[in-house]
């Protein structure tokens, strides 16, 4: 009897032996999970979106970066900066630069950038002769000129505001939500306008 129990014990024992020796590697595991909290927090939104402006039908586009809040330029019937009309779309396409080396400057706008620039500036002790690290985003109706368009941004580019973007609506939004401005890559600078 004592001979079978033996040998029982030995199969088993044999059986088992492979579980005795496995290893349970972590690392591999740990690894996904420490990639996965890196993507979700470097893709996640941070802030709140930036509001459309009234009277602005947005182009559409497919890819974007979310918009955040930022000095908005809105480009519809009226301009108007960060909710305060400046003046009339046509105004604008008609006024004349009052600085023969700039031919595409609209003055009255020049003016109300300038002065938004210079309160941020201000607001951050950023002396006056620096660029605006503020982002400005230009949110233009999809029926606006691109000779307009070229007028716009050197005349916001003269005010001190380095970062500029174009706004789109991003369609084919997910679970039918309401799509949000999204921001285009910065346009790159008009022929002429350095």
């Amino acid at each position: 009897m004592l001979r079978g129990r033996d040998a029982r014990a030995e199969r088993r024992a044999a059986q088992f032996a492979k579980f005795r020796t496995t290893e349970l590697n972590l690392v591999p595991l740990v690894d996904t999970f420490v990639s996965i909290v890196f993507f979700a927090l470097t893709s996640a939104t941070v802030g709140e979106l930036a509001p459309v402006v009234a009277g602005v039908r947005l182009p559409e586009a497919e890819v974007g970066a979310t918009a955040f809040q930022q000095v908005t330029l809105g480009v519809g019937h009226d301009l108007t900066l960060a909710g305060t009309r400046i003046m009339g779309t046509v105004e604008a396409a008609q006024s004349v630069s009052n600085d023969p080396r700039q031919p595409l400057l609209i003055p009255q706008l020049y003016a109300a950038i300038k002065a938004t620039g210079d309160s941020i500036r201000s607001a951050h002790s950023v002396a006056a002769d620096q660029p605006v690290d503020v982002p400005l985003a230009i949110q233009g109706d999809k029926s606006m000129r691109y000779d307009l368009l070229a007028r716009l941004m050197q005349t916001i580019r003269m005010a001190g505001f380095k970062d500029i973007s174009l706004q789109v609506k991003r369609i084919g939004a997910a679970d039918g939500a309401a799509p949000a401005a999204d921001v285009a890559a910065p346009p790159p600078a008009p022929a002429g306008v350095r």
